[in-house]
């Protein structure tokens, strides 16, 4: 392959910090490469020196001539008074971006809900990264240099980006380098990983999960001094390997090399364990939801939501911006009033939100970590039955990545990854039974996040996470729930089903099929049946729903039941949560064959 771009003895230096020491790097036609590494270990700056926007202190960058580079920085930069469709396609005249295939693929993918006359100054910062992507992505260019592209992107969003990326380069076509700690879009986009740490830049084959495998490789070889990291490293590389969705049918690694690795590695979470210490806390009733709606005047925001939220349950909640998420969760906590229906909390139930802001942290923001911390408890225990630990909370700070020395840092100089982190310590030292997580990736690295999920696969009690991060989602949550049209949905698929339901809801909103009330899609899937066969999917439909009915009942019966049995008897709950586990494996079967018939009748 044609090289590109050539990186020779890079070194550079900030005060107090040399950052990188003769690093050498070559990048060739077709590579997609990710980089990776700590918070403050100089991936943005590398990628800022191969770009041609930092000089290095010493040695060079090199460029083939007449290629023609592209950058997405952390900063989205535009004109004053610019406009949304001038800050994409400048001066060009509109028969010529509109019959540009690229150009609308784009546009629709990223902005298509934009008034295109819209000054970019009165957008959120997630609109104007959006169009900071598309006037980027618009562009003839043949290494593309993206630094956090996802920040402010929902799913959906993230999701087309990674097809574009790979529709636009093909093997052996132009060459892209993403910085991202975005794990699923690494493994979804890249080809190549590249680690920075400890002044150098070490190249690992493949997307993420292929470098997971390649680390624990290297680490355990190096028998080393970094076996907190390798232990966190194995548990991820197993959660890969065995259960990460979407994964299994298209292995990217090795997998007689991966399953030797894991093989004296448990299941990441001990389920059963943990719903019986959830039930202790919780007793029957957590936080249920019947028929409860939130109205703002005339604007219905959620309606008809029926949710019994059981004790030890970890879910996901997904939708657009803008769709109820957040109204959801205050449903939950408390901090929203249901307008229609009514929502119940148990006796026992203690909620707490790590959310979007840092309130924990406004009252000390001149405390030293050290003091902040032991304010709430001497101990916190991790864990359950005879794996459970006692941590204090200086070890609690160490498995959550603060060193000894910033245990006297004063909270206000600490970066914004590490008062995210001191945020959920503190969170989950006051010990709530329900913990809701509102984004709670934002500014915390790869490892960090590894860091972050090891702590929760310990937590017992009901967790509640949204988040725009997949990979984060799918590895601590067990199912997922999305807000589509104001009601609340469960995904028996997860998060592909909710890209697939978002699609379908898009083709519906397109001009409806000419002198009917239906979509195009819908009225050719009614057209498909004769009417012999409508009658039977009908009658099928109606006893699928009597079904799973009557399952949830049974549900929602054993669980009530949990809280008689005698706690200490793990093998009695073993049988019991088997028996629920098995009934709730039928009920998502045929949620999924209610789906098939929904969308054969329209």
């Amino acid at each position: 392959m044609a090289h590109l771009l050539g990186a020779e003895a890079l070194h550079l230096e900030v005060p107090t910090k040399t950052v990188f020491d003769s690093v050498t790097l070559g990048v060739a036609e077709g590579d997609r490469i990710g980089i990776v590494g700590r918070n403050g270990d100089g991936k943005s700056s590398l990628l800022m020196m191969l770009a041609g926007r930092r000089e290095p202190d010493g040695g060079q960058v090199t460029v083939r001539s007449g290629t023609t580079i592209g950058v997405l920085d952390q900063a989205d930069v535009f004109d004053a008074g610019e406009t949304v469709g001038h800050a994409i396609v400048g001066e060009r005249p509109e028969y010529e971006w509109a019959g540009d295939p690229r150009t609308r693929d784009v546009i629709a993918g990223l902005v298509g809900d934009l008034d295109w006359e819209a000054p970019v100054d009165a957008l959120s910062g997630g609109q104007r990264r959006r169009v900071a992507l598309a006037r980027l992505l618009v562009g003839d260019f043949e290494i593309l240099f993206l630094d956090e592209p996802t920040n402010h992107l929902d799913v959906e969003g993230i999701a087309w980006l990674a097809e574009h990326l790979k529709r636009r380069w093909p093997a052996g076509q132009g060459a892209l380098l993403v910085v991202t700690h975005d794990r699923w879009f690494l493994d979804e986009v890249c080809t190549a990983t590249w680690e920075v740490h400890d002044r150098i830049v070490e190249p690992f084959e493949g997307g993420y999960a292929a470098y997971i495998l390649q680390r624990v490789e290297r680490d355990r070889q190096a028998a080393t001094i970094e076996q907190k990291r390798q232990n966190l490293a194995r548990k991820e590389l197993a959660w890969l390997r065995r259960g990460a969705p979407a994964r299994t049918s298209k292995p990217k690694f090795r997998i007689d090399a991966a399953n030797e690795l894991i093989a004296d590695v448990p299941e990441i979470r001990d389920r059963v364990s943990l719903q019986s210490m959830a039930v202790q806390r919780l007793g029957k009733e957590v936080v249920n939801l019947h028929d409860a709606g939130v109205s703002y005047g005339d604007r219905v925001i959620l309606e008809d939501v029926e949710w019994l939220l059981a004790p030890g349950e970890r879910t996901g909640i997904l939708g657009v911006n803008g769709a109820g998420k957040s109204t959801l969760l205050g449903l939950i906590s408390g901090d929203v009033e249901p307008t229609s229906g009514r929502v119940k909390r148990g006796k026992t139930v203690k909620v707490a939100t790590l959310t979007q802001r840092l309130d924990e942290l406004e009252a000390h923001l001149n405390e030293p970590v050290r003091a902040v911390i032991a304010r709430l408890r001497t101990s916190f225990t991790v864990g359950s039955g005879s794996k459970a630990q006692e941590l204090t909370p200086g070890q609690m700070l160490e498995r959550m990545g603060f060193t000894s020395a910033q245990l006297s840092t004063p909270v206000k100089d600490l970066s914004g990854g590490q008062k995210r982190r001191l945020q959920l310590l503190l969170i989950l030292l006051d010990q709530p039974n329900v913990l809701i997580l509102d984004e709670p990736t934002n500014d915390l690295d790869t490892d960090m996040l590894a860091a972050m999920e090891d702590l929760l696969d310990s937590w017992p009690g009901t967790l509640i996470v949204v988040s725009h991060d997949r990979y984060f989602l799918e590895r601590v949550t067990d199912q997922q729930y999305a807000i589509l049209d104001r009601h609340l949905r469960h995904l028996p698929g997860g998060v592909d089903q909710y890209l697939e339901l978002r699609a379908a809801q898009d083709r519906a909103a397109e001009p409806a099929a000419a002198g009917s009330g239906v979509s195009a899609a819908a009225a050719g899937a009614g057209a498909a049946l004769t009417g012999a066969e409508l009658r039977a999917a009908q009658k099928e439909l109606s006893a699928v729903e009597r079904k799973m009915e009557r399952l949830q009942a049974d549900i929602a019966k054993s669980r009530d039941g949990l809280a008689d049995l005698d706690q200490a008897d793990y093998q009695l709950l073993n049988v019991e949560m088997a028996k629920i586990t098995a009934l709730e494996d039928e009920v998502a079967m045929l949620e999924e064959r209610w789906l098939e018939l929904g969308e054969q009748i329209g």
